[in-house]
């Protein structure tokens, strides 16, 4: 049965890879590094838009 939904554009600002994963250059104590992940400001972590706001942040 096909699909009817049409697919949401992709973020112009994060390529959709919305979320990203930086070391903060500590270690934690068994040594392994300490990172914080960081999600896209426009889409908010989930890798699409609405086109409003697409014509917006482009």
């Amino acid at each position: 049965m096909p699909q009817h939904t049409r697919p949401r554009p992709i973020c112009g600002h994060c390529d959709g890879f919305p979320t990203v994963t930086v070391t903060t250059g500590n270690r934690t104590t068994d040594g392994q590094r300490e990172t914080v992940p960081a999600n896209c400001p426009v889409c908010h972590g989930t890798g699409h838009v609405r086109a409003s706001v697409k014509a917006v942040a482009a």
